[in-house]
């Protein structure tokens, strides 16, 4: 059983910054990435931000410069770093992990509950 933990949604004014935190427990043997999708009312999830195992890290367009995802490894935790925030920046944000429980089970996708942030004057 694999769970996503998240944290640090929440109201800002347009400008401000929030910083989202994702912690993975349970049965993990490796992760390939951890990732960070939002949606944003009538509109379909997006991918905003991901960084894999080996270093690569990528962002959608309309947030580089802005936003950043970092991890520490050795805590299965992934953060996203979030500043000059805009109003088309609201929406339900996911955390999502790309891993497998065992060395005997493939690769996996799995998903935390969402948490709302709202940008807001």
């Amino acid at each position: 059983q694999v769970q996503l933990v998240e944290s640090g949604g929440g109201l800002v004014q347009p400008g401000g910054s929030l910083r989202l935190s994702c912690a993975a427990s349970g049965t993990i043997f490796d992760i390939n990435s951890m990732n960070w999708y939002r949606q944003a009312p009538g509109k379909q999830r997006e991918l905003v931000a991901a960084i894999f195992i080996s270093g690569t890290i990528n962002y959608v367009d309309s947030v580089k410069g802005r936003f950043t995802i970092s991890r520490d490894s050795a805590k299965n935790t992934v953060f996203l770093q979030m500043n000059s925030l805009k109003p088309e920046d609201t929406g339900v944000y996911y955390c999502n992990t790309v891993l497998r429980p065992s060395r005997s089970r493939g690769y996996g996708n799995y998903w935390g509950q969402g948490t709302q942030v709202t940008v807001s004057s």
